[in-house]
């Protein structure tokens, strides 16, 4: 769910079509919807009122997350509370971690994610999901987590996330693209697959609970591995611009969007993903119900 400011506003996101930017009241309608169609949880993406160098609207109190998240721990609902915690959404120059000059700076950046997480937890999240892909990342915010009272709050570590063409359409949603530059100095090399089994056993080491494979349809061989060499539940992205294709193929009628969809999932799963993160999981549930 991409949450913005204001009130009662439902933004179509053009390059997602069924996707919407929406304020925290129809943040909330949404996750009552998806509740009721049986959908075990939800991934908060923020859309700060303003964005600055370092990025402070992920760890501010009055946070737009943080006010999505009090909001749904307010509502009560059957669902997972989870917080993507990265900065890019909120830094003015679209990285994932703070700057020394044109180059990100990666043990600054860990304190700020740290920070994030533990306002994420303190606002209601019952899982918070670190997608920078800063190293260090896993074991700071478990740090800070444990300091600030929040033993139990579980991470998501996106520990193989690669740098990938399929993020377009998300970086248009959440309005995040970099201003300069690209991520390939800190998300992984598309053409290695054996790096993945070393960035999750790092993130293993420094205390993730769980592991996330980012993209999951391109990288089918990725999750298949991690799933034989790793005794920790796997999830996979099925990220935005796999979601995109099929949405756009059906709109011109070449492909049945809804068969494709549930072949894409049902070959995530086979590969040996535990959950899925999905933008069909709406479209999917009513299917099956």
């Amino acid at each position: 769910l991409f949450v913005q400011p204001g009130r009662g506003r439902r933004d179509p996101i053009a390059s997602m079509p069924g996707q919407d930017r929406v304020t925290v009241d129809e943040t909330v309608r949404d996750a009552e919807a998806l509740a009721s169609a049986g959908i075990g949880g939800v991934l908060l993406f923020g859309l700060p009122e303003a964005k600055d160098l370092d990025g402070s609207g992920a760890w501010l109190d009055d946070g737009i997350v943080q006010e999505a998240l009090r909001a749904l721990r307010a509502a009560d609902l059957p669902l997972v509370l989870m917080a993507d915690t990265c900065l890019c959404e909120y830094t003015s120059h679209g990285h994932c971690g703070v700057l020394e000059g044109q180059r990100i700076a990666n043990d600054p950046s860990l304190a700020r994610l740290a920070d994030a997480a533990v306002a994420y937890a303190a606002a209601g999240a019952d899982v918070v999901a670190p997608s920078a892909m800063m190293d260090g990342q896993v074991a700071a915010i478990r740090a800070g987590l444990d300091g600030a009272g929040f033993a139990t709050t579980p991470i998501l570590a996106y520990a193989a996330k690669y740098a990938s063409a399929l993020y377009g359409p998300f970086r248009d949603a959440a309005e995040c693209a970099p201003r300069f530059g690209d991520r390939k100095s800190y998300q992984m090399d598309a053409a290695n697959g054996r790096e993945a089994v070393t960035e999750v056993a790092l993130d293993v080491d420094e205390g993730a609970d769980m592991v996330m494979v980012k993209p999951a349809l391109a990288y089918l061989d990725v999750i298949a591995t991690v799933r034989a060499e790793f005794d920790l539940p796997v999830a996979a992205y099925h990220v935005s611009g796999e979601y995109a294709m099929v949405k756009a193929g059906a709109q011109l009628g070449w492909i049945d969007g809804d068969a494709v969809a549930l072949e894409h999932l049902l070959a995530i799963k086979r590969a040996g993903a535990d959950f899925i993160l999905t933008y069909f999981a709406r479209d999917v549930a009513e299917l099956l119900n």
